[in-house]
């Protein structure tokens, strides 16, 4: 039987939006809270400006989108790096769907991920394009949630300034 692996991560989420009458109102207090774990800087957070957030600061429905954006990249990458696809540039431009009812209850409908992916090898293009359904099902983030998770990925090959393409 495959033995498995536990991995633990902690952070610690301090609101940091008391106003000096902490909750004593709806519009008497701010979102803004710090996202820490140890070594690394905060993450400035706050809510969604819909629900009274500072839109200078990252809300939890962007973390999650980011978080999902960001396991598909890096399993993306490994899996590249396995076939011998050598990767020169990766931008995703993803977006995520929420809806939320009258009483303001909600949750996310699905997540698109776009991702535009840069080869240095022409020839490697489709087996490129194909590993985005093999990192879907590594990534960790869209086996956790509850929402389909799509990828509408775009691939193009930039060969190495020597060639004839590139003077």
């Amino acid at each position: 039987m495959p033995r498995l692996h536990t991995h633990t991560y902690a952070t610690t989420v301090t609101w940091t939006g008391n106003l000096g009458t902490g909750t004593s109102g709806y519009r008497d207090y701010r979102r803004d809270h710090d996202i820490t774990t140890a070594g690394r800087p905060p993450i400035p957070g706050s809510s969604d400006p819909t629900f009274r957030g500072d839109p200078t600061r990252w809300n939890p429905e962007q973390l999650l989108l980011a978080a999902l954006s960001q396991c598909h990249m890096l399993a993306y990458l490994h899996l590249c790096a396995d076939h011998g696809i050598v990767v020169t540039d990766y931008v995703d431009h993803a977006t995520g769907t929420m809806t939320t009812d009258h009483t303001g209850n909600g949750h996310f409908t699905e997540a698109v991920l776009h991702p535009r992916v840069t080869v240095a090898d022409p020839d490697t293009t489709d087996t490129a394009t194909a590993l985005h359904d093999q990192a879907h099902h590594l990534c960790f983030i869209a086996n956790s949630v509850n929402f389909p998770v799509h990828h509408q990925p775009t691939t193009t090959a930039d060969p190495p300034a020597d060639t004839p393409d590139h003077p």
